[in-house]
């Protein structure tokens, strides 16, 4: 008689980190380029659109802003941070998983992450600006209570894109 016995492989560890390290930043921006480029058509100039702001953000260094850091087997697969905007108003940006760690409430998580925060930071808003094409995304928005404010259609990052503006009120 003969037993095989399977062992199953452990699942690598996905962690969610507040702290940069070397690298993360550049990897956010590499995520953001490939994945809008493969899922979306995006072309190249949509990388300084993200990579200014975010070069900003992390100099900053400001108490009332922060990003999140979704790290599986040591490399960054994922972000999402607040920006104050001003006048009480914080922007959620840099939301973004790479293929293999979606569909598992990891964007949710990301997302009350930043609510939470912003709560506590005693912003009165939180807005974000996504594309209409991204449905799994605006459908997450909506049903943590974003609502939808307003859009716009132009020609950027190589194609004619249609912007959305969701806002929840604090």
């Amino acid at each position: 008689m003969k037993i095989e016995i399977t062992l199953e492989k452990a699942t690598p560890a996905i962690v969610v980190r507040t702290n940069l390290r070397p690298g993360d930043i550049g990897r956010i921006i590499y995520l953001h380029g490939i994945l809008y480029a493969r899922e979306y058509g995006f072309d190249h100039t949509f990388e300084p659109y993200v990579a200014e702001p975010l070069a900003a953000f992390v100099k900053r260094g400001s108490a009332r802003e922060r990003i999140w850091v979704v790290e599986k087997e040591g490399e960054a697969v994922g972000s999402v941070a607040v920006v104050d905007a001003g006048q009480g108003r914080a922007q959620l940006r840099w939301l973004i998983l790479t293929p293999e760690v979606r569909s598992q409430g990891r964007g949710r998580d990301l997302v009350l992450r930043a609510v939470d925060f912003c709560r506590a930071c005693g912003y009165v808003s939180v807005f974000l600006w996504t594309v209409d094409e991204l449905t799994a995304a605006k459908k997450l928005y909506e049903s943590m209570g974003f609502r939808r404010k307003e859009e716009k259609t132009s020609q950027i990052w190589g194609r004619r894109i249609t912007e959305v503006l969701y806002e929840l009120n604090l």
